[in-house]
């Protein structure tokens, strides 16, 4: 089904392996938010672009009307540091949060949702913990289960197809 996106935005992901600008879809109503996906002879891809003028530009060549005209980053490289050593670097909170939301939007995108752990009870009280400022409560268990995800995300990011800067007719769908 074709994408009418009534919330687009530009979403800058700097990480250590692949850094760009992606498109984010924000859902409408109740729907879950998600990174915008192509599928194009029976595979998705994530669009990525250099700059968020060149994103901006591809959506309006679709037709779709950018929220905003800036982007918002997710500082992947910081989370990516912090997972080296967690014993011993303290919790970037915003950026493991923005991370930890970006990773469930992409894999939604992707239609990629098993490639990232199933998130339990564990998460649930781990993601209040970030979201509250409080990552230094969390349990061993919590920080092991964030630990977790947040790897397998930054490999989802950093393995997923992409086309950079693409100019194709190809129109991302659900």
């Amino acid at each position: 089904m074709p994408l009418t996106p009534q919330r687009l935005y530009a979403y800058r992901v700097r990480g250590r392996g692949r850094s760009a600008v992606v498109l984010w879809l924000g859902g409408p109503g109740d729907e879950p938010d998600r990174v915008c996906a192509v599928t194009e002879a029976g595979r998705r891809y994530v669009p990525v672009f250099g700059t968020v003028r060149q994103a901006l530009a591809y959506a309006r060549r679709r037709g779709w009307r950018p929220a905003a005209p800036g982007a918002n980053t997710c500082e992947l490289a910081r989370v990516q540091h912090w997972m080296e050593d967690p014993v011993r670097r303290k919790v970037p909170p915003g950026a493991v949060l923005d991370a930890w939301n970006f990773f469930d939007d992409l894999a939604r995108g992707l239609h990629a949702t098993d490639r990232l752990p199933r998130q339990e009870a564990v998460h649930d009280s781990a993601y209040d913990k970030l979201f509250g400022g409080e990552s230094a409560a969390w349990t061993a268990g919590e920080e092991r289960a964030v630990l977790e995800l947040v790897g397998a995300g930054v490999e989802l990011w950093n393995s997923c197809p992409v086309r950079v800067n693409p100019r194709s007719a190809s129109v991302p769908d659900r």
